[in-house]
């Protein structure tokens, strides 16, 4: 759909931030872009390739690709980047292209920042330019590549 930001990201319309950290024929996952501010470095987005709206429109293979992928970067997240927790959400208020974000909470985030938006409200939140985005891509794609998911 030629008015969809993800969409026009798959087609490589758009420049986003960071490398890709993983993609097959069903899913993408990268680092979330911050139109070139600072990033949170561990704010992950796995996207269906596929334009549909929800998760209630993928099909039985690509609900298999997207949970698989959603589990083996949330390990890699706590044991390449030591994050201490997880947060998965899907909104799709903004986009109507089904994507979720994956937000590391690392440890010594205060209470009131837990969440995966309040996080960014942490004044010591781990902040990156693209280049530690790209670090972080690499990290967990290798990281990915060297731990199978059983």
């Amino acid at each position: 759909m030629e008015d969809c930001f993800i969409c026009n990201k798959h087609a490589g319309n758009i420049e986003a931030a960071g490398v890709v950290i993983y993609e097959d024929k069903y899913v993408y996952v990268g680092h979330i872009d911050s139109n070139g501010q600072p990033n949170y470095l561990g704010h992950i987005m796995i996207d269906l390739k596929r334009h549909v709206p929800t998760l209630a429109e993928m099909t039985v293979e690509e609900a298999q690709a997207f949970g698989i992928i959603m589990a083996r970067v949330s390990k890699a997240l706590k044991e390449s980047e030591n994050a201490e927790h997880i947060y998965a959400l899907v909104s799709g208020n903004s986009v109507p292209h089904l994507h979720m974000h994956l937000v590391a909470r690392y440890p010594n985030t205060p209470k009131e920042c837990w969440g995966p938006m309040e996080v960014y409200n942490w004044k010591e939140a781990p902040m990156g330019d693209n280049n530690e985005v790209i670090d972080l891509c690499n990290r967990l794609k290798t990281h990915l590549e060297n731990n199978q998911y059983e």
